[in-house]
């Protein structure tokens, strides 16, 4: 174990730039002649290559699930079970491991991680905890006398599972771990940008006990995820697909899929408001917004996009946002916000140009400043933005959020819905009442009252509205999305 740099290997990795990631594929750490660099937005440099998967890799995979499928769909749910809580130990132990690989491919800082990795961990717990009440049928009474009926839940089969580089490890284990918990086999494929953080959580599991083929990982180049995508989602085993990402990407599958009548588990992207009652908080609704946008750089599906303050209280709730960001988000504090590569950064600052090119004004941040590294762009807040700004309908995904000033609630709920995102939002008042209402009235699938918009829990089904998808992740609701219903009737 060589340096503490990017480019070798830390105390805390298995890999240095010499290594190949793996695939996983029937149990076996498989490693391909073809491959690809992983390239730290950290310094820039080689970490090291992946295996790069074809179209036979996937089939390959697939067969492996398939065959899995026949012994796991009938394992018992306390098999299962333990198997999960001994990953929820695996993760705890390897938890170094995992930040490093997280921090070296994505950029994510500690807080970040501590968050993700926490939800993974409870998702492994949690799962464990329903398994048994999640597989278990029931016994309806039916309307006719002397007849009997019981619904059983079955599993579908080969399930795929599309995950994120933004926060690996907790959305890459809730794209496997919920299926598996149902009985079916997965293969999960997994970000170009993260592989040893996806090859961690396959490891992990496999070292819990979970028998050969039931998890299989796929990477491949960016060049080839349209063939490799087409060849998994179109082969009959295939039964079900979850796919977490942006919604343009998302589209395409659900399209694919559709066009081979294959239901879907769809977490997209977002738009998130915050809307700031003239009875909040002004210190709390200041705090969370700072770090609803601006967290893991506003690479967050659910990060704040939208605040929308009332009119009566925008005068103190200004100075108090700029003091936050300036404390939270300083070279002493998090630090300035980090990015994955430098699109995002691009991305950002065309769409704060365009706005100011066309009315918008600078609440906070320097528009123009330049940070020595590429990757890197501090907090923009922008006030004054219209609908013909491009950014007041794109999912800017990154370290820029828009103020709005509104004179009610009604303003501010019609502003909030005015987007075709629904994934998250909050609100903050000292009213609980006033919150429900309002809550009651935001299409999103999830609001938060005197919180930041970025939460996410084992307890809670996790999903969006409109065009940040459909179906849940999570909780009761989620595990029941992986099997069917069957009704038998017979009688007595």
């Amino acid at each position: 174990m060589a340096t503490n740099g990017t480019n070798g290997t830390s105390s805390h990795s298995r890999f240095d730039s010499s290594s190949t990631i793996p695939l996983w594929l029937d149990g076996q750490e498989v490693k391909l002649s073809s491959t690809f660099d992983v390239v730290s937005p950290l310094d820039h440099k080689v970490l090291y290559q992946c295996s790069a998967a074809g179209e036979e890799d996937a089939l390959k995979a697939i067969a492996s699930a398939e065959k899995a499928f026949k012994t796991w769909s009938k394992s018992k749910p306390i098999t299962r079970r333990d198997i999960f809580l001994r990953a929820a130990e695996g993760f705890k132990q390897r938890r170094d491991e995992q930040f490093h690989y997280i921090h070296t491919e994505t950029g994510a800082a500690e807080s970040m991680f501590a968050f993700e990795y926490n939800l993974a961990y409870e998702a492994c717990m949690s799962v464990a905890g329903l398994v048994q009440v999640a597989t278990t049928s029931t016994m309806p009474v039916v309307a006719e006398e002397g007849r009997t009926a019981m619904v059983i839940k079955e599993p579908y089969g080969v399930v795929l599972g599309i995950a994120p580089w933004n926060a690996p490890t907790a959305l890459g284990v809730r794209a496997c771990l919920q299926p598996l918990a149902m009985g079916n086999t997965v293969i999960l494929k997994g970000p170009e940008a993260a592989p040893a953080t996806y090859y961690t959580i396959a490891s992990v599991l496999h070292e819990a006990g979970l028998p050969a083929g039931c998890l299989n990982t796929i990477y491949h180049r960016p060049a080839d995820a349209a063939k490799v995508t087409t060849a998994l989602v179109s082969h009959p085993a295939i039964k079900k697909i979850n796919f977490t990402g942006s919604t343009a990407v998302g589209s395409i599958i659900a399209s694919m899929a559709g066009k081979y009548l294959k239901p879907t588990v769809m977490e997209l992207g977002g738009k998130a408001p915050s809307i700031i009652c003239e009875d909040a908080n002004v210190e709390t609704a200041a705090l969370q917004c700072a770090l609803g946008a601006f967290l893991h750089a506003g690479q967050i599906c659910m990060a704040t996009e939208r605040i929308i303050v009332n009119a009566k209280i925008v005068d103190k709730f200004r100075p108090a946002l700029k003091a936050t960001l300036d404390q939270v988000f300083s070279e002493e504090g998090l630090g300035i916000p980090q990015l994955v590569t430098t699109a995002p950064v691009e991305k950002n600052k065309k769409l704060v140009s365009d706005a100011l090119s066309k009315g918008a004004v600078p609440l906070h941040g320097d528009p123009d400043h330049h940070e020595p590294s590429k990757t890197k762009m501090r907090p923009v807040v922008i006030e004054n933005v219209q609908p013909h700004m491009d950014i007041y309908h794109t999912e800017s995904f990154g370290p820029t959020v828009s103020l709005f000033v509104v004179n009610s609630d009604e303003e501010a709920i019609e502003i909030a819905n005015d987007t075709e995102y629904g994934l998250a939002s909050a609100v903050f008042t000292e009213d609980l009442r006033r919150g429900l209402r309002i809550a009651r009235q935001i299409e999103t699938g999830a609001v938060h009252i005197n919180s930041m918009t970025v939460h996410d829990e084992a307890a809670l089904p996790h999903g969006g509205a409109k065009k940040s998808g459909f179906g849940r992740f999570n909780s009761l609701q989620g595990l029941e999305e992986w099997v069917r219903t069957k009704a038998v009737t017979w009688k007595d």
